[in-house]
């Protein structure tokens, strides 16, 4: 191996590291050029709603796949973002884009706080505490009329003085990238580690000298704060608010698209995305049985096949490695026959 070549193997397992491989690279290029052939805007929304909800759903698998605590009140986080940074923006005049990292602490600092008092507990006893958390952010924002609007909606600054999506568009997808290189460094760093070994078994994690608690807040607070900073883009995107963004069936949504696109993948649930978003936009006729059909869809996904899209990638590179294996052995063989 020449010095080039290794120097090029060296950048390339780099890049992998932070989960920038080939086959990522090619799928980031894929969406950068994307909307320069689809010049619908109803289609170019639908992409950015894609992408705005697998972000989400990388981020509640972030928790829900790594650490096996499933975030209820996920959905008010979203909202407690999207708030923030509306009502610095309509109040004092904040800019939208100095909004969004308050928005992202606002949602980390509750999150952290949430995290100390309820990730003590276990299972399902976590999982409703959040919920509670939740729902109290929700009413909140529904009974501070004076300062929210309440139900009447709060009107929100737009990020761009435009009609056209394509801008939306291009600010969202740096942000999926980076959350995904974030999330893959963490998972792969010893951090991560002690996330998995949490999410695997407890007590073995804590009698090799994990401190569960917190390992958890910190994965806790992070995921919170990633879905403050998409709260916040939210806002500036649709430019009205009301209290039924931080609605829990929001987290349903989030948690089918994390649970279909497999738990633990990360990428999985932006995979997802992009294949039910679009899909439940063309059955709004059905949209009164959403939360009937995401539970049933939840259901066979855990029954039938609990790995979701990301273990039928690996079932797919799995039959692509033997056959291609089977492929040199026959060539050698028939090289020896010669």
């Amino acid at each position: 191996m020449t010095e080039q070549d290794f120097k090029r193997a060296t950048l390339l397992s780099r890049m992998a590291s932070i989960g920038l491989s080939p086959h990522v690279a090619l799928i980031g290029i894929l969406l950068v050029l994307a909307p320069q052939v689809i010049k619908s805007e109803f289609l170019l929304h639908l992409m950015i709603s894609s992408l705005l909800f697998g972000t989400l759903a990388m981020g509640f698998d972030f928790t829900t796949g790594f650490i096996g605590i499933v975030n209820f009140g996920y959905a008010a986080f979203w909202g407690l973002g999207a708030y923030t940074s509306a009502l610095l923006a309509v109040r004092l005049g904040v800019s939208p884009w100095l909004g969004i990292i308050f928005a992202t602490l606002s949602a980390a600092i509750v999150g952290f706080f949430t995290g100390v008092l309820t990730l003590r507990l276990r299972g399902i006893f976590a999982a409703v505490m959040s919920w509670f958390v939740g729902l109290n952010l929700m009413a909140l924002a529904t009974q501070l009329v004076d300062l929210t609007r309440g139900q009447l909606g709060l009107n929100v600054p737009l990020f761009f003085d435009t009609a056209h999506k394509l801008p939306y568009y291009y600010t969202l997808l740096p942000f999926t990238l980076l959350t995904w290189i974030l999330l893959r460094t963490v998972t792969r760093s010893r951090v991560g580690l002690a996330f998995k070994a949490i999410g695997q078994d407890l007590e073995a994690a804590q009698a090799s000298g994990v401190n569960p608690t917190k390992y958890k807040v910190i994965n806790f607070t992070l995921s919170c704060a990633i879905a403050g900073a998409l709260g916040a883009y939210y806002a500036h995107f649709m430019g009205i608010l009301t209290p039924d963004v931080m609605h829990t069936r929001h987290t349903v949504q989030v948690l089918t698209l994390a649970y279909v696109g497999g738990r633990g993948s990360i990428w999985g649930g932006l995979l997802a995305g992009f294949v039910l978003i679009p899909a439940f936009e063309y059955l709004k006729h059905l949209m009164e049985l959403r939360l009937v059909i995401y539970g049933v869809m939840l259901i066979l996904i855990m029954v039938f096949y609990p790995g979701g899209f990301n273990a039928a990638y690996e079932g797919l590179l799995r039959r692509a490695n033997r056959w291609r294996s089977k492929t040199v052995d026959l060539g050698l063989g028939h090289e020896q026959g010669k």
